[in-house]
């Protein structure tokens, strides 16, 4: 739809239309748009996400999104001509966009998120098909967005190695460029124009080569680099003059002329805007165009959401050509963090932190992922501490890998904050389920907390009706003597006291509504 508001606009110079695009365009790139180039909804909530109110784990970045967002800003591109709209584009394909396909080609993710707690897997094909069918179409169709002509320009938008010819005002240009972007800013450009005759040159020069991590300052790089890019026309220093983010470099060329580019690509640390809560105290790693992120396979015991990273620690980078099929990968000191049974967090040893593209996790199975890397101890999500429900075999009705959310010790901000994981019984409703705790030894339990899961209005789970807590005597499940009433709250702890009991295992059951299921983020036992 908005690449069709912008073609109107284009071609009906209709302002209705322009004013409207440009106004949604902004309200995506200055309050909406994710550091990947992502957009779309938290998990489970139409339209966009709430302004400056971003989680991580359940952004949704649904892959067809992230493409109609290409689409849209190639029109863009195309009606303006300023880089500006070619930089989302960029952020997007490198990142966002090609998260959504495997190596393989053939598994596809459905939403793109920026954490992980190993429960997102790509799959080989979805009821509603429209990400495998759009990476389809649009994976085929990059080449066209690598260059743009006028009867008098030539755009040089995407730096990728490839052959190509153009008609030029009243002649072809054939044209050669080589690149091995985006691991390496520098390119080199050969011309062949079919006779010699004069034409601008446009290169663009991305916004994350002079200090802009994206147009609007949404995101911003946390210091600034003096490193220069430079272009070079027949190993001389060109002359150029900027207009709309691009380089212009207007003369008669020939035969054989060559451009040089070299964009320097330090590792840069982006920050977000203070208004995005979930990023305070985090940063994002991000080289040229490509964002990176820390993933199970590569780190200490395949604990990620814990670590914690020295963000002041030189960073240094490798090309490793036998990982995910060649890629680049940079490494830093962190830590990993834990909680202790007194409630402090403890800091552990120092540990070299890999990191990868983030276009590339997921190709060695589902596990732990994480883009915003904490570098305050307050802002990282500890290993749970050795309490009796975390050290608990988990056992429930309806078995998923999210059962680890209900001993995480990860506790929500409100019955909907989808923002940390959680387990359901969805689609189930109407009917009694469980959960049971299993002992590494017998226990004397008296107290009990539960913080219940709901993602009304819009979705399918609700707080139960009722429910109740059993122990085991002698292979039989009794329920415990309660001192106080069993209460059924949302966005708040329901607790229980009961007469103590020792037992090897506790379970709760818990009654669904008739027309909603139900779930929970925390089952605590004391």
């Amino acid at each position: 739809m908005y690449s069709g508001m912008a073609d109107i606009a284009a071609i009906e110079k209709d302002e209705a239309y322009l004013n409207a695009i440009t106004k949604i365009w902004e309200d995506i790139v200055y309050r909406k748009i994710y550091i990947t180039g992502g957009i779309g909804a938290t998990e489970g909530n139409e339209g966009f996400a709430e302004p400056y109110l971003l989680p991580n784990m359940s952004a949704y970045c649904e892959t067809c999104a992230s493409i109609g967002d290409i689409f849209a800003n190639h029109r863009l591109f195309l009606l303006h001509g300023e880089t500006k709209y070619i930089d989302i584009l960029e952020k997007t394909l490198y990142n966002s966009a090609l998260s959504g396909v495997s190596l393989s080609a053939d598994r596809f993710f459905y939403p793109n998120p920026l954490e992980s707690n190993g429960q997102h897997n790509r799959q080989a094909w979805f009821g509603c098909a429209c990400c495998p069918s759009n990476v389809a179409r649009f994976v085929p169709a990059i080449p066209g967005y690598i260059y743009a002509v006028t009867d008098n320009d030539l755009f040089i938008n995407l730096f990728i190695s490839n052959d190509a010819e153009f008609s030029i005002g009243h002649g072809k240009v054939r044209i050669s460029q080589k690149a091995d972007f985006p691991w390496d800013g520098k390119v080199e450009i050969s011309l062949f124009p079919e006779k010699a005759g004069k034409f601008s040159l446009k290169i663009r020069i991305p916004g994350w080569a002079v200090n802009e991590a994206i147009p609007g300052g949404l995101y911003k790089f946390e210091d600034q680099s003096d490193q220069p890019y430079s272009i070079k026309v027949n190993g001389e220093t060109a002359k150029t003059e900027i207009e709309n983010g691009y380089a212009e470099i207007e003369r008669k060329w020939e035969k054989g002329d060559k451009v040089e580019i070299d964009f320097p690509m330090p590792v840069r640390k982006v920050v977000a805007d203070e208004r995005v809560k979930a990023d305070i105290g985090k940063v994002a790693i991000q080289r040229g165009p490509v964002i990176f992120c820390a993933e199970w396979p590569d780190n200490n015991t395949g604990n990620i959401l814990n670590l914690l990273i020295d963000k002041d620690a030189p960073m240094t980078t490798e090309y490793v050509d036998t990982l995910l099929e060649g890629t680049e990968i940079i490494k830093v000191n962190g830590s990993q963090t834990k909680k202790l049974l007194s409630g402090n967090t403890e800091k552990l040893s120092v540990e070299t932190v890999t990191l990868i593209p983030y276009a590339l996790w997921n190709n060695r199975g589902p596990g732990q992922m994480m883009v915003w890397l904490p570098f305050r101890t307050e802002n990282a999500h500890p290993l749970a501490a050795p309490t009796i429900a975390n050290r608990s075999r988990i056992r429930a009705s309806k078995m998923t890998r999210m059962l680890s959310a209900i001993n995480d010790q990860a506790a929500p901000g409100s019955s909907s904050d989808q923002s940390i994981p959680y387990y359901h019984w969805w689609p189930t409703k109407d009917q009694w389920e469980w959960l049971e705790y299993d002992f590494e030894k017998p226990e004397t339990i008296s107290k009990t907390r539960i913080y219940w899961f709901d993602d009304g209005p819009g979705g399918g789970c609700r707080i139960p009706d009722d429910w109740e807590i059993l122990y085991l005597s002698e292979n039989i499940w009794n329920p415990v003597r309660a001192k106080t009433k069993y209460t059924i709250t949302k966005d708040g702890w329901d607790s229980l006291q009961f007469a103590a009991v020792k037992t090897s295992a506790l379970k709760i059951k818990v009654k669904l509504n008739k027309d909603f299921s139900s779930g929970l983020y925390e089952w605590i036992v004391e």
